[in-house]
C-alpha cells in the first residue's frame, strides 16, 4: 500500500498538470499570459500574449534569454476573427514590418503581403489549397514578381 502512494501522487501531478494546459483562453477570460524563465537565480520575460475579448491573439511580446526587448507584434483582425494585419516592431519599438493578409472566398488565406515600415513591398506570399481545402502550396515573390520559393505540402491519408 504505501508503495503506492508515491504513484498515486504522481498520477494526480500529471492529470492537474495536464487539465492546466487545456485551458480555454477565452471560457476563463484571460487578457494576457506572461512567461519568465528563472535560471541560475535570474528571473527574465519570455514573452507575453495579449489577447481581445474573444480570446484571439492582438500581441505577442518576445524577448532574450537576458528578458531584453527583441520584437513585438500587434495584430489586427476582421469581423470574422481572421488577422488581416501585423505589424512587427523591432527591440527599440521602432516599425520593421508590416503584414497585410488577404483571404478567398472559403476564408483561407490566399495571400500575405509584406512591407517595409515605409509601406514598400518586400515580397508576397501567395496560398494554393485543393478541394478539401487543405493548403497544397506557397509561393513566395519578390517585390517584382519573381519565384523566391515554393513550398509544396502533401498530405497521407488513413
Amino acid at each position: 500500500m504505501l508503495k503506492s502512494i508515491p504513484f498515486l501522487w504522481l498520477s494526480l501531478l500529471t492529470l492537474c498538470v495536464n487539465a492546466q494546459s487545456k485551458k480555454d483562453i477565452n471560457k476563463n477570460h484571460i487578457a494576457s499570459v506572461t512567461v519568465t524563465e528563472t535560471k541560475g537565480g535570474m528571473i527574465a520575460d519570455d514573452e507575453k500574449t495579449t489577447y481581445d475579448a474573444k480570446g484571439k491573439v492582438i500581441e505577442k511580446v518576445e524577448y532574450t534569454k537576458e528578458g531584453v526587448l527583441k520584437r513585438t507584434v500587434k495584430s489586427k483582425r476582421n469581423t470574422l476573427g481572421n488577422v488581416i494585419e501585423e505589424q512587427e516592431f523591432d527591440e527599440n519599438s521602432n516599425l520593421k514590418e508590416i503584414t497585410v493578409v488577404k483571404y478567398n472566398a472559403f476564408n483561407d488565406k490566399s495571400e500575405e503581403l509584406i512591407y517595409d515600415a515605409n509601406r514598400k513591398l518586400l515580397k508576397t506570399h501567395v496560398y494554393f489549397y485543393n478541394k478539401k481545402g487543405l493548403k497544397t502550396e506557397r509561393k513566395t515573390l519578390d517585390a517584382e514578381g519573381n519565384l523566391l520559393s515554393d513550398k509544396k505540402y502533401a498530405y497521407t491519408y488513413n
